[in-house]
This record gives structure tokens, sequence and C-alpha cells, in this order.
């Protein structure tokens, strides 16, 4: 065999384990003996040449291949590679989805078939909305709302505007250096502020020990009344009290009844009109004392004397006056 025979053998074999290599490395047993099978989409967003292809969780194939199809709308065709052992037929579904890092696979789902199939049909396709798509249909109108919010706000944010917050973050700059010199300046008096609070703190502190103690002594005052003989107390205070009340209720009974001696003394104006001219006559009787004190003491040296009068005048209930004259004796008199 001549030497360039053995070159052209040499490179076949170095192409078809360059090809062999290639597609086992996309995910592709040119060697094996699968099956494979086919599914259309109308999008395969995030789908790529050896994707999974998987059913109840389980791989048993992967993409081989996907074909753009201009005549037909421009979905997608793609190729399946099944594991020779699962058997799909017409009401196995190949259902497009993805996770929310953006990679996709196709999951198998078998049913009752009436036809079973045995390599190139075409498996009916299902699309299902995953949560990933979900959420970029959900997010796409929110960001497109933030980003036509942040023109605006740009549009907003003029030069005049710009220059107003330039001012107004200068203010601000200013105020807090302000305040900081107004710290600085008053920091004695607010060192003593700082002391009179400790010392108020303190003193609280003491009041709170002093107002611990007479609680305690409010307790062992609430326990003596708790142990001391309060009932008994109690019993014979409502005996006292009810032995006043009828005292009491005895005494307006006894002024009340205006037979008794306090029931006329109280309602009988006869024995009042009679004290009161009682009282009067006294009183004209000390009056008329003081002022002829001759007519009712007569005093004689000598042991005689004329007889002398005297003169009486008395005040009657009814309020009349009468006026009486005596003859008195002198003997009687010195007597």
């Amino acid at each position: 065999m001549s030497k360039e025979i053995k070159v052209a053998l040499l490179a076949i074999v170095a192409i078809a384990a360059l090809i062999i290599g290639y597609n086992f490395l996309r995910g592709s047993n040119v060697l094996s003996s699968d099956h494979t099978y086919y599914a259309t989409y109308p999008r395969v967003d995030g789908l790529n040449v050896g994707a999974l292809v998987a059913l109840n969780g389980i791989k048993v194939g992967q993409v081989k291949s996907m074909e753009l199809q201009p005549d037909k709308g421009n979905s997608v065709r793609v190729a399946l590679e099944l594991d020779k052992g699962i058997q799909v037929g017409d009401s196995t579904t190949a259902s497009l989805g993805g996770s929310l890092l953006g990679s996709k696979a196709i999951t198998l789902t078998l049913g009752r078939n009436s036809k079973n199939y045995t390599g190139g049909e075409e498996i009916r396709t299902v699309t299902p909305s995953s949560i990933a798509d979900a959420f970029q249909a959900k997010a796409l109108p929110v960001l497109d709302t933030v980003s036509a919010t942040l023109a605006h706000i740009n549009g907003f944010l003029n030069k005049d505007a710009q220059t107003n917050i330039q001012g107004t973050l200068v203010g601000a700059r200013q105020s807090t250096e302000a305040l900081q010199k107004l710290i600085v300046a008053n920091q004695a008096n607010i060192a003593l502020i700082t002391r009179n609070l400790a010392q108020m703190s303190s003193a609280l502190n003491k009041t709170t020990g002093k107002l611990d103690k007479i609680a305690v002594n409010f307790g062992q005052l609430s326990d003596s009344l708790k142990s001391a003989p309060v009932g008994p107390a109690l019993r014979r205070l409502n005996a006292t009290l009810a032995d006043a009340q009828v005292t009491v209720q005895s005494f307006n009974t006894a002024l009340s009844d205006q037979k008794g001696s306090m029931g006329k003394l109280l309602h009988d104006s006869t024995l009042y009109n009679n004290l009161a001219a009682t009282t009067a006559s006294s009183n004209e009787l000390l009056t008329d004392l003081k002022a002829n004190p001759k007519r009712y003491v007569h005093f004689s040296v000598f042991g005689g004397g004329k007889d002398k009068s005297k003169v009486e005048t008395t005040k009657k209930p009814d309020g009349t006056t009468t006026t009486e004259v005596k003859k008195v004796d002198a003997n009687q008199a010195i007597k």
C-alpha cells in the first residue's frame, strides 16, 4: 500500500473522529441507536442544542437540532433524540418550559396511545406559561414605566432645577456648619446640663430608695390591718351607732310630744310669754333699783322713823302694766 493511500485513510479517520467528537461534545451520539422525533414551536427563546428532554423529571433524551421554517410563519422545528426504550405515540406531548435562570428544557407527557411512534414522527407540542415567563410579562411593563418615569425626571431636572437643588444642598451644609459652631460655643452649657441631669438622676435614685421604704412600710401597715381584729371592733361600733340612733329617735319623740315637759317648753307659747314678762319685770325692777335705791332700802340711825311707802310696778303676761303703792314700816325696813 502506497504512502498516499495511507495518508488518505488517516485523513478520513481523523475527519470522522473529529465529527464524532464534535457531535459528542454537543450532546449527540452518532453511534447510538436512539430514535429521533420532531416538535414544532412558535418560538424557542433560551432553548439550545443539547438541552434536556425529561420524562417525570428523568433525562430521557436531548435536543438534537433546531431548524427555522420561514414557510410556516418562522416557526422552529426541534429534533428530539430520545432513548430507545421510551415509547411515544399520538397522545404524547412535548412541553417547552424554563427556569428563572433562563435555561429551557422540554418535558414529555405520556398518555394512552392509540398509535405508537417508531421514529421520525411529529409530536404534539405545548408551550405553557412558566413562572419565568409570567415574571417577565409582569416585569417588562414595570420596567417600561420606570424608564418613562426616569425620563420625565431627567426632563424635569433642567438647569434651573439643578441650580435650585445645588442651592438647597449648600444651604443645608451651611446650616450644619452653623449648628456645629453653636454646639462648640455652648459646649460648657451642654456639659453643665449633662451634670445637672446626672445629679437629677442620682436624686431620683435616692428618692426611689425612699419610695421603696415607704412601700415596705405600707405593706407592713396593710399586713397589720389585715391581722388586726377589725371585725369585732366594727360590730361594737355598729352596736354603739344603733344605740345612739335609738337615743336620738327617743329625743326627737320627746321633743315632738306636746304633752311632755320638753314638748310644752318648745310648743306652748304661754310659758314663753311668762318667762318673757318675768324677764321684763326683773329688768325694770333692777333699773328702778339703780335709779331710786332709797325706795327699797331705808336706814335709821336712832332706830325709828316715819313710815314710808314704796311703789311696785308689775307687768302682766298679756303686756299690761299695773302700779301699786304700799306702806313700809320703818322698823321692818331696818331689819
